[in-house]
């Protein structure tokens, strides 16, 4: 399969669910079910970003290849590194479930979910994305959906690959893999470091950033796997990935101030699996591990927070291959050290059921029930279905409920209150897919919702409906030979309790995306986004949105083992804020190579 080939799979994938009459290639995905599933019998909205799309476009962050798809945005407080935020259909992090390789990572230190900013692209197999209420497989805080990052798998051999990669505010990324797997055992291991002088995180809206001091980031990614198959039927995995980061930044309305911050985090698992004629079995342990510390902070100077899972799951097939029951039980908690040295815990049973019926509609259904320590227990559940016809023509639909539960820190820091109840979401969409056209309608509702009450000055449930809803429209196709065309739009309305627009959601964004791939070896890309409407407050007196982003790639191959390639970002020098007072990339561009063995 050649380079364009595996491209336009890889794009295909990247802007819209997998219509299965549509492209031959029909990858695995875990995600959806919690259990391998190919990617044209899952209901619900699902994406894949591959490896060769992130390595094709250069992707630097994992927020950075989000954002490419559908009814996603993001924003940062600065440039690399800095606090970042990823809207998946207007709902904030804290309510999307992020994994590495089904590791959780959202913070249970933090108010904000997952810490994207510290999300580099290194390693990485695909990212695999679901939207919609997904609590009844996954449990908390999959209320707008989940992302599961999955790293790259050894290969039979011996293989490795080295990369080096200069740019704009003297940006420096550098870093190198080595793996080794025969049909018994693997062992892999990589590390890639990104170290930058940034530019100022704060820049009041106006000013020129060149005349504010710089604002450093330096991240460091390793990851490590190995694992031993006893027999045909029994196998071990240990994956381990650790995140150091430093970051510089500045405090409140100071942008020549200090506020900097480091950061460790660990994500760990260990799976056993075993595979018989009656079931498949994986009996798995996971352990994330978060640790910040400001040196310059008045109040406190380190969160430590901890999460631990055990867990047990049962495949069982029946009918057909694609016909499925999976019945599980796991055990999770959420700890805060330091200030606080608190912790709740959580038990949980869950079922999916899965059927393909005449190779053209899938019915999936699933139910969860969690019981925790702190709070009233949660029964929540999901059901979609999938129906080819002919000539191309898919329609989908998907119903699910979900839960948010507040953090250890929203409980006890000192704006937290013990009285939180966990919020509830109700999700729905309707798709249509035709021939490289997508058509998607979606409408959600968080009940109760939990934030920062103003009139106690504290966090706690905001009582009331606050309603998401929205247009997905994407298309793509190869319009002229070796020439593959991406576009996706997306129409937001994101409601709180009292019909205000929330903070921080475009009210559209329109994404596009063309790839040459004409000339032997050669590959050039120029991709961007439209954003709309966009206001950093309630009062809408702070408008970030109406401006336009473009960026272009250049790949050249100079063997099968050594490619080159330079990408600019932001060609046209646009000025630009995603958050009102916080700096954003002046015209930037980068070079690099990388070689494999």
């Amino acid at each position: 399969m050649d380079k364009y080939t595996l491209s336009l799979i890889g794009a295909s994938l990247l802007m819209s669910p997998l219509c299965a009459h549509d492209i031959t290639l029909d990858p695995i995905m875990v995600s959806a079910s919690k259990t391998e599933q190919s990617l044209s019998t899952i209901t619900a909205n699902a994406t894949v970003i591959t490896a060769e799309e992130l390595e094709e476009k250069h992707i630097a962050t994992v927020a950075e290849a989000l954002n490419l798809v559908s009814g996603i945005s993001t924003i940062s407080n600065g440039g690399v590194g800095k606090s970042t935020s990823v809207f998946v259909r207007g709902f904030d992090s804290k309510r999307v479930l992020v994994l590495i390789d089904g590791i959780r990572y959202n913070d249970p230190t933090g108010l904000n979910g997952a810490p994207y900013e510290h999300l580099m692209v290194t390693d990485i197999e695909r990212i695999e994305i679901i939207k919609g209420a997904q609590s009844g497989v996954w449990g908390a805080d999959a209320s707008a959906g989940v992302i599961n990052i999955l790293t790259k798998s050894a290969q039979n051999g011996l293989h490795g690959a080295i990369t080096g990669e200069y740019g704009t505010f003297n940006t420096q990324k550098y870093g190198a893999t080595a793996s080794y797997a025969t049909d018994t055992y693997y062992v892999k291991a990589a590390s890639t470091t990104v170290d930058t002088d940034g530019f100022s995180a704060q820049a009041p809206k106006g000013v020129d950033i060149t005349t504010l001091e710089d604002d450093g980031y330096r991240n460091t990614t390793t990851s490590l796997s190995a694992g031993y198959k006893f027999d045909s039927m029994n196998k071990i995995d240990l994956k381990h990935t650790a995140i150091h980061a430093t970051t510089e930044s500045d405090p409140y309305n100071n942008p020549n101030g200090i506020y900097n911050s480091i950061v460790e985090e660990s994500f760990s698992s260990l799976n056993v699996n075993h595979i018989d004629s009656f079931n498949e079995i994986n009996l798995y342990a996971k352990h994330s591990s978060f640790e910040r510390d400001y040196p310059q902070d008045l109040y406190t100077k380190a969160f430590d927070g901890v999460v631990t899972e055990y867990g047990l799951s049962s495949r069982i097939p029946y009918r057909s291959k694609n016909d499925f029951v999976l019945i599980g039980a796991d055990t999770k908690s959420f700890e805060h050290r330091n200030d606080f040295d608190k912790k709740y815990t959580n038990t949980a049973l869950f079922m999916t059921n899965s059927n393909t019926f005449n190779g053209r509609t899938t019915l999936t259904e699933s139910v969860r029930q969690d019981n925790y320590d702190a709070f009233h227990d949660k029964t929540t559940g999901k059901i979609g279905v999938k129906h080819f016809l002919d000539n191309g023509f898919y329609l989908s639909s998907n119903y699910g409920t979900a839960y948010n539960i507040p953090t250890v820190y929203n409980l006890y820091g000192p704006y937290g209150s013990t009285t939180i109840t966990p919020e509830s979401t109700k999700s729905f969409d309707a798709s249509v897919g035709y021939k490289g056209v997508v058509l998607t309608y979606f409408y959600n509702t968080i009940e109760d919702m939990i934030d920062f009450d103003m009139s106690t000055y504290k966090y706690n449930n905001i009582r009331g409906t606050s309603t998401f809803k929205g247009f997905e429209a994407e298309y793509k196709k190869e319009f002229l030979s070796k020439t593959l065309l991406s576009l996706n739009y997306t129409r937001l309305s994101a409601k709180d309790k009292d019909g205000f627009d929330l903070a921080r959601r475009a009210n559209e964004n329109f994404k596009f995306g063309i790839d040459y791939y004409g000339i032997e070896k050669l590959h050039v890309g120029v991709f961007g986004e439209y954003v709309g409407s966009r206001y950093d407050d309630k009062e809408q007196t702070r408008q970030t949105g109406r401006y336009t982003l473009t960026n272009a790639v250049v790949n050249y191959d100079l063997s099968k083992t050594v490619s080159l390639y330079t990408k600019i970002d932001n060609i046209t020098d646009k000025y630009y804020q995603s958050v009102h007072g916080y700096a954003t990339s002046s015209r930037a561009w980068y070079a690099g190579l990388k070689v494999s063995f």
